[in-house]
């Protein structure tokens, strides 16, 4: 029980840097997992607006091919 005495003027200051410590990690972490989830949102986009992008050229590729047999049929 005495060496339990000769550490009481430690334990308090230890347990304040210990929680000191916990926030900031804590914190770091969320800013991370923040950064994460915007950066997967933006790849989304991306993606969304390339899908988009493939199809209008699909569509216009289409609309040539159209147009390229109309003109083999009147000629």
């Amino acid at each position: 029980m005495n060496w339990l005495g000769n550490l009481g003027p430690f334990v308090i200051p230890l347990g304040a840097f210990i929680m000191v410590v916990l926030i900031v990690g804590i914190k770091s972490m969320s800013r991370t997992r923040e950064r994460e989830l915007e950066a997967h949102r933006d790849l989304r986009m991306k993606e969304m607006e390339h899908e988009r992008r493939m199809k209008e050229l699909e569509i216009e590729k289409a609309k040539l091919e159209v147009e390229k047999a109309k003109m083999s049929k009147t000629s």
